[in-house]
């Protein structure tokens, strides 16, 4: 299952990349492997730390601090992985937006 989500995310990072290149740019299709493996861990082991320690923040905000520590996971992403960049934060948080929405996409046309 996490070889099919890696996959799916680097359709659509490569899809976004092509659509978008102002918000974020990979140098091929082998950075993108590689950022969706790691954005896959990122997202599995820090994700859920961040999420924890700033859960008054995220429920005062009714949640939409999560779409703030989406963008800094991307990010994060993007400081580790040579070849793959995001415009600042306010690209990252559109980035990752656009990312969940094109991989639920893809995501149900699998199905």
């Amino acid at each position: 299952m996490f070889l099919a989500r890696v996959i799916i995310n680097m359709v659509a990072i490569l899809i976004i990349t092509y659509l978008f290149p102002g918000i974020m740019r990979v140098d091929g299709f082998y950075r993108a492997l590689a950022v969706s493996f790691i954005l896959g861990i990122v997202n599995a082991v820090i994700r859920p730390i961040l999420i924890i320690l700033t859960l008054p923040l995220t429920i005062f905000t009714f949640g939409f601090f999560l779409l703030i520590i989406n963008g800094l996971m991307l990010g994060l992403v993007s400081y580790f992985v040579p070849g793959f960049y995001v415009s600042g934060l306010g690209g990252a948080i559109i980035g990752s937006i656009l990312i969940s929405i094109i991989s639920w996409i893809l995501s149900i046309s699998l199905v």
